[in-house]
């Protein structure tokens, strides 16, 4: 249920609207014909046009991207402008087309009978407005930089917000607030996504109280489905590749995320 297969090969892709939500861009795309994805999947993003005409002609690869939410038959993805190809992204128009792969990968398990609370960091937050979406209700946790990226709460509805500098919300990190949600006892499922380093604290915190949780972890990837071997990472039982496998991993599979 929580693998939604795509179909076979790359498919263009007009933009619909980019639209800017504080420091990030919100890219919508036209998927009419593409399958309903599962929270937690992905896609391989790529311009049509212009895509490899940067300096050392960057970008080459296409980019992995969580989806953010599908309306309609129109794909939402969240990005942040951190390179040549998320720049490249980000200044797309309406009537521009892209290169779209996906869904793909493995996404989020359903919780069962305890409660869900989502937990997201940065562009992290991207997946789990889809589950919230897909859920109905559930309790949100989001943590930013600064005022600047905090409009990305918006995406997801009442968030409890913190940030590194305190100008918005609680003064410190996302996992200061999950410490005192987890301290509460309630039987309950995490669900997290953002940088390696927060993703370590929750994994961290939630097997400190034995509560269960899901990690939507980020590599590099070249492919996203499974040929370059780019985006492995370990597990208990061994390496297992994030594009196939993954993104979506149980926090027990893991001894530290890196």
């Amino acid at each position: 249920m929580n693998r939604v297969l795509a179909p076979f090969g790359r498919r263009s892709c007009a933009v619909t609207a980019n639209d800017a939500v504080g420091a990030y861009r919100v890219l919508r795309v036209a998927d009419p014909d593409g399958p309903e994805p599962w929270p937690g999947q992905f896609y391989m993003l790529a311009a049509a046009e212009r895509w490899g005409a940067g300096t050392d002609e960057r970008p080459y690869l296409p980019r992995a991207f969580s989806y953010l939410r599908r309306v309609d038959g129109e794909l939402h993805f969240m990005l942040e402008d951190v390179g040549p190809g998320t720049e490249r992204l980000c200044e797309l128009a309406a009537g521009e087309a892209v290169w779209l792969l996906g869904p793909l990968g493995i996404g989020f398990r359903p919780p069962g009978d305890s409660r869900p609370l989502l937990c997201g960091g940065g562009v992290g937050v991207a997946p789990l407005a889809a589950l919230q979406d897909h859920l109905g209700e559930a309790q949100v946790l989001l943590g930013f930089r600064d005022e600047a990226h905090a409009p990305g709460a918006a995406l997801l509805r009442d968030a409890r917000v913190a940030t590194d500098d305190g100008s918005v919300g609680h003064h410190g990190y996302v996992t200061d607030l999950l410490a005192v949600e987890l301290d509460a006892g309630e039987d309950t499922t995490v669900y997290a996504c953002g940088p390696p380093p927060m993703l370590e604290s929750v994994r961290a915190l939630c097997a400190a109280r034995g509560v269960d949780v899901q990690l939507a972890l980020e590599s590099g990837m070249a492919c996203g489905f499974g040929a370059c071997f780019g985006c492995v990472v370990a597990t208990r039982d061994g390496y297992v590749r994030l594009c196939v496998d993954g993104p979506v991993l149980d926090g027990a599979d893991l001894e530290a995320v890196a």
